[in-house]
């Protein structure tokens, strides 16, 4: 694992526990394929199924999470539906991989955050995410 990135602790599919070190998050976009996949690399268009969990780097606490609502989130990918740290590094990725994803404010929610989920202007943004399916 990069020294510069959370531990994850938990097997795919099942609810991660993420754990911070004393270092700085990493200063631009970055992704480590914890679990590699073996099905469809996931293309830039496509409409992806994931399970999630979003964490403020340094928190303990998820901001939002699939795994907690037992329900796999579907969105396309790589056209602006979501985030753009998600459609910058979740396309060429396989089905069944599990990431893991530090997403700089500027790849995120920006200077304003969204302050009633507990995200921060500046707040680096951690996400472990298991690519379901893809279409």
């Amino acid at each position: 694992m990069a020294q510069d990135m959370p531990e994850v602790i938990a097997e795919f599919g099942t609810t991660p526990t993420v754990t911070f070190p004393e270092s700085e998050p990493p200063a631009g976009l970055k992704v480590v394929e914890l679990v590699e996949g073996n099905g469809p690399v996931v293309r830039a268009g496509d409409t992806v199924t994931v399970n999630y969990h979003g964490v403020v780097w340094g928190s303990d606490k998820p901001f939002d999470s699939s795994f907690a609502r037992h329900t796999p989130a579907s969105f396309g990918i790589g056209v602006g539906q979501v985030i753009q740290g998600w459609d910058r590094t979740v396309p060429g990725h396989n089905v069944g991989s599990r990431l893991l994803i530090s997403i700089p404010p500027e790849y995120g929610y920006g200077s304003r955050g969204i302050p009633q989920a507990g995200i921060g202007g500046g707040d680096t943004l951690v996400f472990v995410v298991d690519i379901i399916s893809t279409r």
